[in-house]
C-alpha cells in the first residue's frame, strides 16, 4: 500500500483508508498529511492493513518532516502493535500505545532504544524504513533512517521483539513521546509516502470507511398529495474546496440502476439530504449512493454504498429496535449491533446520546466553528461506524440529546443561549445552549435530515432549528419530540443541580423547586401532540418518541451508596409541566419510548390518579456510562400495589418531584468492574430495547435485552428481570390489565 495523499486535494478528511486521531488536527496539504496540533499522540491508522501474522515478513516506511520546533520534541514516525483486549481494528484506533519507531531530538528511536543521527537534518524530510523478519516466535526489526531527497543514510538500529508486540493496527504518529492532553508544546510534522507491504498484513479493502461513510433513511405516509415519502441522509467526511460536493442516489428497477437525483453536501454537517415523494411503498427496493472523488491529476474514483429500502410493513406486526446512549468505552458495541441485526427489525430508533464528549479522546472544542464541528463529526462517525450495517437496510430515527450538542445536561429554554457559560463549562448545571446556533443546527442536520418533514419547522427565536413531527409507517404512528429544547432551566427555580435536596427527607415533596411558568415540551409541541392525538389517518397504534422518561426513576448515582434525591435531568421535573405533557399524551393512547437514563425501566404514568395515563419504556443504554440505580426500598420510599411478579423496587410510587408512577420493571445494574469492555458494559446494565407493535391485537410487546447475549439462543436470561411485557392500547389511558 502507498498512501493516496499525493493525489488528494487539500482537506480535513484524509481518506477512507485511514482513521485520524483526532480528525480535526490532521489535514491533507499539498500532497501529504500534516498534523496541525503540537500536542501528543496524534495518529493516523491504516484501516485496510492490519498486522495479523508475525510468522511472515513485512515492511513499513514513511517520509517524516518536522515543520516547526517547539519547547518539547515529541518525535514522529511509526507505531506497530496497536491492539486491545478484543483484537478489533476499529476500537484499536483509539489505543494510544504500541511499539514506537521514529525520529526524536536528532536520534533514531526504536522501542526505547536510540542512536544519534550522523548529521543534523534541519527540517529536511527523512525516510523511515522498517524491515521485519520472523525469528522463531519473535520478530527482528531492522530500522533505518535516510534523507528522503538524496537517500543518504542517517542511522540504523535493530531490535528483537516478541511476535505479539507487533500484531494489530499500524499508524503514523506525531509527537509519539508526549501525552495526548493539551498544552504539550511538541513539534509539528508532515508525513508522505507511507507504504505497507508483506504477507504479515491482513489486507481487507472492505474495511475502508468512506468517502461515503453510511446512510440513514425513513419512509413515511405523508397523508398528502406526496403519498409515501422516502428521505435519506448520506454522510461523507469534510471535503475540500476543490473536491466534488455532489452525491447521487439510484434505485434498482427492472434490474437496472436508475438515478433519482443528486444532492449537495452541506458544508457544515457534511450530509447530503434526499427527499423522494410518491415512493412505491409496497415494494422493497435496492438503493445505492454514488460519490465521485476528484483527484489532483484530473482522474476520478467512484465510491458507492448500497442498501435496501424496505417495503412498508403490512398485514403483520411492526418490529422496532430501540436504543440509546453510546459511551465509547465499549465501542464498537458489537454485541448490540449484531444482535439487533439478527432480530431483523423493520425500524430502528436511536433516542439520543449517539456521542459523548469523551468519544475518541482528545477533548472537546467549543469554538471556532470549523474545528468545533469537526470535533463533533469524528465522534458522530463512531456511531455510523458501529451501526451502519443494520442502518443500511432499515429505516432509522435518530434524536439529538444533550451530549450530542456537547452538553452534560440540556435545559433548552426554547433555544436560548447559556447566559454565563464560563460558570458552567461542561454545560451540566444551568439552562440554555452552550454551542452556537450554527453548531447546534449542524448537529441537528446530522441527526434528523432524513426524518419525515417537521410539523412546524419554524426555528426558535434564536434561530435553532425545530424538528418535532410525526411518522406513519407499518400502520403505526410515531410522534417525534424534542423534550429538552423548551425545558425550563434549574436556575429559573433557584435550584443547584447535585446539591438541592441533599438535606431533605426522601418523601418530602417540595413545591419550591418548580420555576414560575414551568416548561417541558413547550406550547408548540403540546399543540402538536393534541392535534396528533385526534389524527388516526393511516395507522392503528401510536407511539411517542422522545429523549427521556417523564418521571424520576432514579434514587442513587453514580454509585449504589450515594442517594441523590433530585435528578433534574429527568423529565419528571418540572412537575407541573410534566403533568401537563402527560395529560396531553394520554389522549394519544401512545406508548412512550425513550432512553437517556442508563437504567432501563417500564413504568406507567399517573396524573390525577396512579396508573391513569401512558406506559413508558426507557430502553437500556447501548453502553451505559454515568450509572444510576432505582433503590426506593433501601431509602424508605413507600410503595403500593407491587406487581404480581413480586420483584423488588417495583409498584406505585410518588417520585421526588411529586409525580405518580407505577414502576413495573427496572433493570438495576451491577457496578462495572471488568477490564473487558463488553463484560463491563454488561455489568453496567447495557443492552437494547425491542418493541413489537401488533396493530390487529392493539398491543405492544416490550423486550429489554441485556448486552452480552446471543438473541438467537432464546435463553430467558437474555432479558432483564420483568420483561417481556405485553401492553394493550387502552392501558395507555388507564384501562389496565397488567397487575
Amino acid at each position: 500500500m502507498l498512501d493516496k495523499w499525493a493525489n488528494t486535494y487539500d482537506r480535513t478528511w484524509i481518506g477512507g483508508e485511514y482513521w485520524a486521531n483526532p480528525m480535526e488536527d490532521w489535514h491533507v496539504e499539498n500532497g501529504g498529511v500534516e498534523c496541525k496540533s503540537n500536542d501528543g499522540n496524534r495518529s493516523v491508522h491504516s484501516l485496510t492493513h492490519r498486522l495479523t501474522d508475525a510468522s511472515q515478513a513485512f515492511e513499513v516506511s514513511v517520509v517524516v518532516q518536522q515543520l516547526a520546533v517547539n519547547r518539547n520534541d515529541g518525535g514522529a514516525g511509526l507505531r506497530l502493535g496497536i491492539n486491545n483486549e478484543i483484537d478489533e481494528y476499529r476500537s484499536s484506533c483509539f489505543v494510544q500505545r504500541g511499539l514506537d519507531i521514529g525520529i526524536i531530538e536528532g536520534q533514531l528511536f526504536v522501542a526505547g532504544k536510540t542512536v544519534s543521527l550522523n548529521q543534523k537534518v534541519n527540517k529536511q524530510p527523512i525516510k523511515l524504513q522498517v524491515q521485519a523478519t520472523p525469528q522463531y516466535g519473535a520478530v527482528l526489526l531492522d530500522v533505518s533512517a535516510s534523507l528522503a531527497t538524496t537517500s543518504k543514510p542517517l542511522g540504523q538500529l535493530s531490535h528483537l521483539v516478541p511476535a505479539n508486540e507487533v500484531l494489530g493496527n499500524v499508524a503514523i504518529v506525531s509527537n509519539f513521546n508526549l501525552r495526548s492532553k493539551a498544552d504539550q508544546r511538541g513539534g509539528l510534522y508532515r508525513f508522505t509516502d507511507w507504504t505497507l507491504s508483506g504477507n504479515a498484513f491482513d489486507f481487507n479493502p472492505d474495511r475502508k470507511f468512506g468517502p461515503v461513510l453510511w446512510t440513514m433513511y425513513t419512509l413515511s405516509d405523508s397523508r398528502t398529495s406526496d403519498g409515501f415519502v422516502m428521505k435519506m441522509s448520506v454522510f461523507t467526511g469534510p471535503m475540500g474546496y476543490q473536491d466534488n460536493h455532489d452525491v447521487e442516489l439510484q434505485v434498482k428497477r427492472d434490474n437496472q440502476w436508475q438515478t433519482l437525483g443528486q444532492a449537495k453536501l452541506d458544508p457544515d454537517a457534511w450530509v447530503a439530504a434526499f427527499r423522494i415523494p410518491h415512493w412505491p411503498e409496497k415494494l422493497a427496493q435496492q438503493f445505492r449512493v454514488r460519490y465521485v472523488e476528484k483527484h489532483r491529476d484530473g482522474s476520478t474514483t467512484q465510491d458507492s454504498y448500497s442498501g435496501l429500502i424496505k417495503a412498508n410493513p403490512t398485514g403483520r406486526p411492526l418490529r422496532m429496535a430501540a436504543m440509546t446512549c453510546q459511551n465509547d468505552y465499549s465501542f464498537p458495541y458489537a454485541p448490540v449491533a449484531e444482535n439487533v441485526k439478527k432480530l431483523e427489525p423493520d425500524l430502528l430508533l436511536f433516542s439520543g446520546d449517539q456521542i459523548y464528549e469523551s468519544h475518541g479522546g482528545f477533548g472537546i472544542i467549543r469554538e471556532p466553528f470549523e474545528p468545533a464541528i469537526h470535533n463533533y463529526l469524528r465522534k458522530f462517525y463512531q456511531f455510523g461506524w458501529a451501526f451502519r450495517e443494520v442502518m443500511r437496510d432499515a429505516p432509522t430515527l435518530s434524536l439529538p440529546d444533550d451530549h450530542d450538542v456537547m452538553q452534560g445536561n440540556l435545559w433548552g429554554k426554547g433555544g436560548m443561549a447559556k447566559e454565563l457559560p464560563e460558570l458552567d463549562p461542561t454545560a451540566s448545571y444551568m439552562g440554555g445552549y452552550i454551542g452556537s446556533v450554527r453548531f447546534v443546527n449542524a448537529v441537528h442536520k446530522t441527526c434528523i435530515s432524513h426524518h419525515p418533514d417537521a410539523y412546524d419547522p419554524t426555528p426558535n427565536s434564536t434561530g435553532i432549528s425545530c424538528y418535532y413531527g410525526d411518522m406513519v409507517y407499518g400502520n403505526v404512528g410515531f410522534a417525534i419530540l424534542a423534550d429538552r429544547q423548551w425545558k425550563s432551566g434549574p436556575e429559573q427555580a433557584g435550584v443547584v443541580v447535585g446539591k438541592t435536596g441533599t438535606d431533605e427527607d426522601p418523601n418530602l415533596i417540595n413545591p419550591k423547586i418548580n420555576p414560575p411558568n414551568p416548561q417541558l415540551l413547550g406550547q408548540r409541541q403540546e399543540q402538536f401532540l393534541a392535534q396528533w392525538a385526534q389524527d388516526w389517518r393511516g395507522h392503528q397504534l401510536k407511539a411517542v418518541i422522545s429523549q427521556t422518561v417523564f418521571a424520576g426513576i432514579s434514587t442513587h448515582q453514580p454509585s449504589p451508596q450515594r442517594y441523590l434525591k433530585y435528578d433534574f435531568d429527568s423529565n419528571g421535573w418540572p412537575g407541573p409541566a410534566r403533568d401537563k405533557a402527560v395529560a396531553v399524551m394520554r389522549e394519544t393512547k401512545a406508548l412512550h419510548i425513550c432512553g437517556d437514563t442508563h437504567l432501563t425501566s417500564l413504568a406507567q404514568y399517573g396524573v390525577k390518579e396512579q396508573r391513569d395515563s401512558n406506559w413508558s419504556f426507557c430502553t437500556p443504554a447501548i453502553s451505559a456510562g454515568w450509572p444510576r440505580w432505582w433503590l426506593p426500598d433501601q431509602v424508605g420510599i413507600p410503595h403500593q400495589n407491587r406487581p404480581q411478579h413480586g420483584l423488588s423496587q417495583t409498584g406505585e410510587f410518588i417520585d421526588a418531584f411529586g409525580n405518580k408512577m407505577y414502576v413495573y420493571a427496572v433493570g438495576v445494574p451491577e457496578v462495572g468492574q471488568s477490564k473487558n469492555r463488553y463484560v463491563k458494559a454488561h455489568e453496567k446494565g447495557s443492552g437494547f430495547g425491542f418493541i413489537i407493535f401488533d396493530t390487529q391485537q392493539k398491543t405492544y410487546d416490550v423486550y429489554a435485552y441485556r448486552y452480552l447475549i446471543d438473541v438467537a439462543d432464546g435463553n430467558r436470561s437474555n432479558l432483564f428481570d420483568g420483561w417481556p411485557v405485553t401492553i394493550h392500547q387502552d392501558e395507555n389511558i388507564g384501562l389496565n390489565r397488567l397487575s
